[in-house]
């Protein structure tokens, strides 16, 4: 497997992708209704893909279902996250260290090793978030950085599963549609129980929105799940990650978000190194 330009190119593309749907739910007024909304929409949208696609192999349900389920843990995190800091801090800290994490690991989950460049790769990783979660702002959000930190873990855990499980169907496509199919439910659901009444209004002001992010988080990672199959997962998690540049513009163009030295420069030092996991 190698990471060709080709690749390079796509997956640069659904990070922008990425970026853009998380802007959208940090700059709602109710975070956890647009995440919901984002993911039901996206729901529906992949039922007409998946009757045409067919369902995966047996060999891939355990990790669709085990996904479906660990995602719910993810939107939570997200929320809280967004609901308590920046995306210019909370968004480099949830995507910068979980490829850390996805390296660390892969030789004993996808059987997969580091070259030193692409080591060298994980420690500017390292570095870079370390210069983001130790900013004057961030000790001024504990609990945004205490989210962040655990959505890394969680979204390190969902793309090694979800790797594994696209590399078991065969088809990559056919396995990000049904986990779609699944995924948005659970957490929306829950959502919905908490608002009842406040939904269907926020819902019809909200949709047009929510269907672009939807898509966007389609495309963002049906992206991701194709090139960990073409490519290694550490080394397309990490080049994924390049979404912290965008979110980081994101952030400061449309939120009005202070883009300070301190952050321009552990998001400077972040993308580095995800540069040298690619290269790697």
């Amino acid at each position: 497997m190698t990471l060709t330009w080709g690749v390079v190119g796509l997956v640069l593309f659904g990070a922008l992708l990425h970026a853009s749907w998380n802007a959208l739910v940090k700059s709602s007024t109710d975070k956890a209704m647009d995440t919901a909304l984002i993911h039901l929409i996206g729901s529906l949208l992949a039922v007409p893909a998946v009757m045409v696609m067919g369902w995966p192999p047996a060999a891939a349900w355990p990790y669709i279902l085990a996904s479906t389920v660990i995602h719910i843990g993810y939107y939570i995190a997200l929320t809280g996250a967004y609901k308590h800091g920046d995306l210019g801090l909370t968004y480099p800290l949830m995507r910068g260290t979980a490829p850390l994490l996805v390296a660390l690991s892969a030789t004993f989950t996808v059987g997969e090793s580091l070259s030193p460049i692409a080591w060298a790769g994980v420690l500017g990783v390292s570095c870079g978030v370390l210069t983001l979660g130790l900013s004057r702002h961030a000790m001024e959000s504990p609990r945004a950085v205490r989210f962040a930190l655990t959505n890394a873990v969680i979204i390190a855990i969902y793309t090694v599963v979800d790797a594994i499980g696209a590399r078991l169907s065969g088809n990559a496509l056919q396995y990000v549609v049904t986990l779609f199919v699944l995924d948005g439910w659970p957490f929306a659901l829950i959502v919905l129980a908490q608002r009842r009444g406040a939904v269907w209004p926020y819902a019809q002001k909200r949709w047009p929105l929510a269907m672009g992010g939807a898509l966007a988080s389609f495309g963002s990672y049906g992206i991701a799940l194709w090139a960990m199959t073409r490519a290694p997962v550490a080394t397309v998690a990490a080049l994924r990650e390049t979404s912290v540049l965008f979110a980081a513009l994101l952030g400061s163009w449309f939120l009005k978000e202070a883009f300070t030295l301190r952050r321009a420069i552990g998001t400077a030092v972040i993308v580095c190194g995800v540069m040298a996991l690619r290269l790697g």
